[in-house]
């Protein structure tokens, strides 16, 4: 009895960690309990969720595969299943698998699952494969069903543009995203993309600093670094 309460409070302190966004704290909670865990099924399950998520969250996107498959193959909890398949989705679409992205979205579609993350997940996927207008028309159905959306307000912004489909609307739907989270660094580096879209290279060099002083993934940063090597003429 003993065993198990301890167990399940070392889970809270991981879950509480992984909610305050200490990702590599909570990861290395988890991580020993699930050295330590295989008695009971529901917490391995647990465990394997957040581990999957904690993974995701830091790029280690091979790892998080394994426990989020795990998750989706044996959880009971519907909407928990749902989150797992969206977020294989975006890892499938990030590591440029595009045909096992599909599947994900395709299954979420098909039993009438509906929500903010799905379709911004589906734009992503979309503007990956050059479906620009596919994926702005995803981003707009994401702001009908939550107009202060940041993630669908910066994918909009970005990709309008990017592609120059609308460089001032794009700049407002960037400032918009930055606003509701100053401290995402994609967020800045859209908005600081979409200020040199605009032609002000001035305000895009401030933002694209801020953006690369706060960006902890390796992808990200190098991203932001070429936007800044581009404004600055570098390329």
């Amino acid at each position: 009895m003993m065993m198990t309460e301890t167990l399940t409070e070392t889970l809270q302190e991981g879950i509480r960690l992984f909610n305050l966004k200490r990702w590599d704290m909570a990861l290395r909670i988890f991580q020993q309990l699930h050295c330590n865990t295989n008695e009971e099924t529901k917490v391995t399950t647990e465990l394997a969720y957040y581990l999957g998520l904690c993974y995701t969250k830091l790029g280690h996107f091979e790892d998080a595969l394994l426990y989020l498959e795990q998750v989706v193959n044996a959880e009971s909890n519907i909407m928990r299943v749902y989150q797992c398949r969206l977020t294989l989705a975006y890892i499938y679409v990030v590591t440029e698998r595009a045909k096992m992205a599909e599947f994900e979205l395709n299954r979420l579609s098909e039993i009438g699952f509906e929500s903010v993350q799905l379709y911004t997940v589906m734009a992503y996927s979309a503007c990956s494969e050059k479906q620009y207008q596919k994926a702005v028309e995803l981003y707009a159905k994401a702001l009908q069903l939550d107009n202060t959306n940041a993630t669908a307000m910066n994918g909009l912004g970005y990709i309008l543009v990017d592609t120059a489909m609308n460089v001032q609307q794009g700049l407002l739907f960037c400032k918009k995203a930055v606003d509701c989270n100053p401290d995402n660094a994609a967020y800045l580096d859209s908005l600081g993309w979409a200020y040199f879209k605009n032609g002000d290279t001035t305000e895009a060099r401030n933002w694209l600093r801020r953006a690369l002083n706060i960006a902890s993934l390796a992808s990200q940063q190098k991203a932001i670094r070429n936007h800044i090597r581009i404004v600055a003429g570098e390329t």
